[in-house]
């Protein structure tokens, strides 16, 4: 079972969201509601997936630089209720794997998680298991 970690200030968010990994099949290990926070539960329960909301993406903390710094492995997927094409291109550059609309749609959000986790594994195997 995948660990995830769960990164948004509210709590009805963290919890819909929570609800729709568990169910899905996902073992939640911690919930944050700041990048700090974020960063002390990555380090502590070192979570398959990271699903974290734009305003900690975006908030000048560099925490998804920083969780690909110490955590490579770790899929890092923005949650949003609004994404443009600046907006994914500015956190594909900083190193997001993936995108969670909200308002969440279980079905959609464990689809792009499973893609995701295909789409790394078939790279790493692409590439010879180099760095893997």
């Amino acid at each position: 079972m995948l660990k995830a970690v769960i990164v948004d200030s509210n709590a009805i968010s963290r919890g819909l969201l929570n609800t729709v990994l568990t169910d899905g099949g996902y073992e939640v290990v911690a919930q944050a509601h700041t990048g700090h926070n974020a960063l002390v539960q990555a380090a502590k329960f070192r979570p398959q997936i990271m699903c974290i909301a734009r305003e900690q993406v975006e908030d000048g903390s560099n925490v998804v630089e920083q969780l690909r710094a110490n955590l490579p492995k770790t899929l890092i997927f923005m949650v949003s209720g609004t994404l443009d094409a600046p907006t994914i291109e500015g956190a594909l550059a900083r190193g997001v794997h993936g995108f969670i609309v909200k308002p969440f749609k279980a079905d959609a959000v464990l689809k792009t998680i499973r893609n995701t986790v295909i789409a790394v594994v078939r790279k790493q195997q692409a590439g010879g298991a180099s760095g893997a």
